[in-house]
């Protein structure tokens, strides 16, 4: 072997020996930035600047605790993570949030987790205790509901929406606030890290999770028809009731077959009284008219009627029954609540027809989905 090849040999063992202990120097320093990290953000929990969130405002104005009472909901809410949702039960897009905030009240209960649900009524008859009381042992809820009649604890919150959701830490800050359904995984996320915050400030022990409940989530149609108003002060703005009659408020006014119906709009016919958030069938019977374009279609109901659903002009088909279609394409509703007509899993556009047996039958809206 000659003196240029040894050589070259020797300088490449010595680059190689050189790499390998950088190598093994860069991977002792990793792990000690590694180790200084987890060591950072364990102790900054304590560190953490809070100027800049609010204070979760007190519950006023209530007219009724279920699942509790003033003074256990005033003991159990101390150093608890606590997440107020702000709903009402005939409230579609409330509903479909119910089956995570009952999951994670099952699941994070115990390790210092308070949902309190805050009623706050959009119509009158969900202002009444029986009501609501159905309404929570329907959806399997078990944490404390107040009942804000109203209104006075939806205004210290400053809030504008169904659902609403915020979260406020152990020490009472608002950490989390999201409007409307969605983001359950960044929600549930936000309730872990603020539990683990909550552990390490009082110094418990905590069984650790990243798992994340598992419920498939809704799927709206992108293109759909809006929520439309039967009450007149409700409708304000929105040009939803298509028959030439119009709104007319405080009246029963005698409304007409449609010559024509017109996409994303209401024609009910028939004697129907008017009010500011309704409409009263008068007359035995009566129909509402509407073409939509969705996969789901509710009604929001009170009254005792006997409703016969009609699609494209043929009886309601098996394939878009809704969940409260008990029997063929008749529906009887009697309690003041919502009402699954329609359900399929492609959204599409159809002449609806709701033929009404039943004076004193009273609608507040259509919701889609």
């Amino acid at each position: 072997m000659n003196s240029e090849i040894r050589t070259g040999l020797i300088l490449g063992m010595i680059i190689a020996v050189g790499l390998a202990i950088i190598g093994v120097a860069f991977s002792f320093l990793d792990q000690e930035v590694q180790s200084s990290t987890v060591f950072t953000e364990a102790n900054s929990l304590s560190e953490i600047d809070k100027s800049g969130f609010k204070k979760a405002p007190n519950l006023v104005g209530i007219a009724n605790y279920l699942n509790t009472t003033p003074e256990e909901l005033s003991k159990v809410m101390k150093d608890k993570v606590i997440l107020y949702d702000i709903w009402t039960y005939s409230c579609i897009n409330c509903i479909r949030t119910l089956p995570y905030i009952t999951a994670w009240d099952d699941k994070y209960s115990d390790q210092g987790l308070l949902i309190i649900g805050i009623h706050s009524p959009e119509f009158e008859f969900e202002k009444d205790p029986d009501n609501v009381k159905m309404a929570i042992e329907k959806h399997g809820i078990d944490y404390p509901v107040v009942m804000d009649n109203n209104m006075e604890t939806w205004k210290a919150f400053e809030n504008r929406y169904w659902p609403r959701k915020y979260i406020a830490d152990h020490e009472g800050f608002i950490r989390y606030d999201h409007i409307g359904e969605g983001k359950y995984e960044e929600t549930e996320k936000v309730i872990q890290k603020l539990l683990e915050e909550r552990a390490t400030s009082l110094g418990l022990q905590m069984t650790t999770t990243s798992s994340l409940v598992d419920i498939e989530e809704y799927q709206h149609s992108m293109f759909r028809t809006p929520e439309l108003y039967f009450g007149y002060k409700f409708a304000q703005n929105r040009n939803q009731l298509g028959s030439e009659e119009g709104f007319q408020p405080g009246k029963i006014t005698s409304y007409s077959e449609p010559d024509k119906i017109d996409l994303h709009k209401f024609y009910p016919i028939g004697d129907w009284k008017n009010y500011d958030d309704s409409m009263k069938l008068i007359s035995e019977a009566g129909s509402i008219k509407l073409l939509y374009n969705a996969k789901e279609v509710n009604i929001v109901t009170e009254n005792y009627a006997e409703l016969e659903i009609l699609l494209d002009g043929e009886p309601l088909p098996k394939e878009y029954s809704g969940t409260d279609i008990i029997q063929g394409n008749i529906l009887q509703v009697a309690d003041a609540g919502l009402y699954n007509l329609i359900s399929s899993d492609m959204s599409s556009s159809h002449l609806l027809e709701i033929k009404i047996k039943g004076a004193g039958f009273q609608i507040f809206t259509f919701t889609f989905g």
